[in-house]
C-alpha cells in the first residue's frame, strides 16, 4: 500500500514492468524513449487511462487473470533510472526476478528484440544505474534495437527515428508489448523462445 496526496491506494503487484526513457516533451519521440512507448502501449491495451506518481515514476496496474502487474516509467531521467526502480522494488517487496526492464539498445539493429534473464549494462546508462542501485545484474530485461550510430552516440539516442524506420519501430513496439504479455502469462523462457530475434516481416536494415 502506498500514499499519494493524502489518498491510500492498495496495490499488490505480481510483476514490475519498467520502460526506460526521459520525461518531458523534448524527449518524447527520441530513440532513447522506446521503453516508455512499450509501457504506453501496454497501458492502452489494458484500459489504464490514468497513472499515479510514486517512487520517482509514473505507474499504473492492470488486472490480469487475478494478478496485478505494475507498469512504470521512471521520471528520474535515464541516467538515474535505478533510483525509481529500487524504490518500487522495495516499496512493494518484490523479488528481483519479478522485474523486467524494457530499453533501447544501439548494439541491435532496428527490428530486433532480445529478452534475457540477466546481463551487463552493455554501455547503457539507465541499466548501469539500475545495476548500481539493485547491486546485481541478474534481472530480466527486454532490449529493443535502435541501430548503431553513424555519428555521436548521445546524438543518436536523443534523435528521432527517420521516416523509413518509424513504420518499423511501431511494429516493433507492438511486438515488444506482446512479448511482455507472454512473459507475464507464461514466464520468461517461453517469451524468449517466441520473441527473440527479428520481428517477422521487417526488413533487415543491417544489410
Amino acid at each position: 500500500m502506498f500514499r499519494l496526496k493524502n489518498r491510500v491506494i492498495t496495490c499488490n503487484p505480481c510483476k514490475l514492468i519498467v520502460g526506460l526513457g526521459n520525461p518531458g516533451r523534448r524527449y518524447e519521440m527520441t530513440k532513447h524513449n522506446v521503453g516508455f512507448w512499450v509501457i504506453d502501449e501496454l497501458l492502452q491495451r489494458y484500459g489504464i487511462r490514468k497513472v499515479k506518481g510514486m517512487c520517482g515514476a509514473l505507474a499504473g496496474t492492470a488486472k490480469w487473470d487475478g494478478d496485478e502487474p505494475l507498469f512504470a516509467k521512471p521520471t528520474t531521467f535515464m541516467n538515474n533510472s535505478g533510483e525509481a526502480v529500487a524504490a518500487l522494488i522495495h516499496r512493494f517487496d518484490l523479488s528481483i526476478s519479478d522485474l523486467c526492464v524494457i530499453y533501447d539498445d544501439l548494439n541491435l539493429e532496428i527490428g530486433v528484440l532480445r529478452l534475457r534473464k540477466k546481463g551487463s549494462d552493455g554501455g547503457h546508462n539507465g541499466i548501469k544505474s539500475i545495476i548500481h542501485h539493485l547491486d546485481t545484474e541478474e534481472f530480466p530485461r527486454l532490449r529493443i534495437g535502435i541501430g548503431s550510430p553513424t555519428y555521436s552516440q548521445t546524438d543518436h539516442v536523443l534523435s528521432e527515428f527517420d521516416e523509413p524506420d518509424k513504420v518499423q519501430i511501431d511494429e516493433v513496439v507492438q511486438r515488444a508489448a506482446d512479448a511482455v504479455e507472454t512473459l507475464i502469462e507464461k514466464g520468461i523462457l517461453h517469451a524468449m523462445n517466441q520473441f527473440n530475434g527479428r520481428v517477422e516481416g521487417l526488413a533487415d536494415t543491417s544489410k
